[in-house]
């Protein structure tokens, strides 16, 4: 003999629930209607794109954009090129974060204070402000049109040290001293104990500054005129013929340059929301 198993009754929703999922409908739709505009605006022929009363749906759907863009836009290169860059980027941003974070932490070093200072005051510089200086420097050096000269002056990142300085402030300092009584140096203890236990707010580091790269149009636009060593953003700037800016190829570069985006929200989605919880900045 089977016995029925008990269904649950589904609570009707509150008036709550209902103003808050309409609320987060309509962000939603706010920040997807752009994305749907340049999709839909890909697919049509340029003369339909300028086309005035503009429409969202197109009259004769086509690909013709994302052919030309593929075949003249030398885009694989683009792609190689930010892809370079936003990796090299990443992987220094978390090198000297991590170090200089746990640097004060947990050292005492005469001059702490000021120092710390001068690394929070980077927050309260615009970057177009330092792109004048910035640029002479890399210039003097021989860097400009290399891959360098892009990747050196982003490797700044006071807001990057300042989130990992909060979190590791927060590890126990009681696994650290029983990893010394045991006879560790101070560089094992970093890379076998305070490391492992930061990965949430590392890979929240290493997400945002990689998407930051990745979007980075002014610094690039700046150092590098040779047409082989643009980024993405650059490149797609140069969709242009003497007829003026083409947008059905321009939505089209503009969605494939934010694919590689849209592919690391929705697979580290966890770990950016892990990363932000523990960093120490959910109270400040």
């Amino acid at each position: 003999m089977t016995t029925a198993v008990p269904v649950k009754s589904r609570r009707p929703w509150t008036p709550g629930q209902i103003v808050l999922t309409v609320l987060g409908a309509a962000v939603s739709a706010v920040f997807l209607a752009p994305l749907a505009w340049g999709l839909f605006t890909s697919l049509k022929s340029e003369t339909e794109a300028v086309a005035v009363p503009t429409h969202w749906l197109p009259e004769r759907w086509t690909v013709q954009a994302w052919k030309a863009l593929l075949a003249t836009g030398n885009i694989t290169d683009w792609f190689v090129n930010s892809l370079v860059v936003s990796v090299c980027v990443t992987s220094v941003v978390l090198l000297v974060s991590a170090l200089a974070g746990y640097g004060f932490a947990r050292t005492e070093f005469r001059g702490k204070a000021v120092l710390m200072g001068l690394v929070m005051s980077g927050l309260m510089v615009s970057p177009a402000v330092l792109g004048v200086p910035l640029f002479t420097t890399v210039q003097q050096l021989g860097m400009v049109d290399t891959y360098w000269g892009m990747i050196l002056p982003q490797c700044a990142p006071a807001a990057m040290v300042y989130i990992l300085y909060k979190f590791f402030q927060g590890v126990p300092r009681e696994l650290e001293e029983a990893a010394f009584i045991d006879g560790a140096g101070r560089w094992r203890v970093f890379f076998t104990i305070v490391v492992p236990l930061s990965r949430p707010s590392l890979a929240a580091v290493g997400i945002f500054t990689f998407i930051a790269s990745w979007n980075n149009f002014l610094w690039p636009y700046m150092v590098t005129n040779n047409p082989d060593l643009m980024t993405m953003p650059n490149g797609i700037a140069t969709v242009m013929n003497s007829y003026g800016i083409q947008w059905a190829q321009l939505m089209a570069g503009g969605l494939m340059a934010g694919l590689p985006l849209i592919v690391v929200f929705v697979f580290f989605q966890r770990q950016i929301v892990a990363g932000v919880a523990h960093t120490g900045l959910a109270g400040q």
